[in-house]
C-alpha cells in the first residue's frame, strides 16, 4: 500500500505536479471539499484562467469502495465561490 494524494497528466503535467507537491503535506488532513477546491485551483493555476461552473466538469472517487460522484454545476459554482471568498 502506498499513500497517494494527487497526480496530473497532459501537456502541462509538470506545472500541475509542482502545484500539488507544494501542498502535499497538508493534503493528508483535507476533507472532500478541500480536495475538490485544490484540484480546481490547480487547474486554474496551470491554465492561467478562472472558470464558471458551466465551463469545467468535476468528479471524485471516495473511500475504499470507490464511490464515483460527478458534481453538478451548482456544486461546482459553490466551490468556485468558496475559492474566491478565500482569496479575498
Amino acid at each position: 500500500y502506498l499513500p497517494f494524494f494527487g497526480t496530473a497528466s497532459g501537456s502541462k503535467e509538470q506545472e500541475a505536479i509542482n502545484f500539488l507537491e507544494r501542498r502535499v503535506t497538508d493534503m493528508k488532513e483535507y476533507d472532500a471539499d478541500q480536495t475538490v477546491r485544490t484540484a480546481i485551483m490547480c487547474l486554474g493555476s496551470v491554465l492561467g484562467s478562472d472558470f464558471r461552473g458551466s465551463e469545467i466538469e468535476v468528479a471524485m472517487v471516495e473511500g475504499k469502495a470507490g464511490l464515483f460522484t460527478k458534481l453538478t454545476e451548482d456544486e461546482i459554482d459553490a466551490h468556485l465561490n468558496a475559492i474566491a471568498d478565500a482569496d479575498a
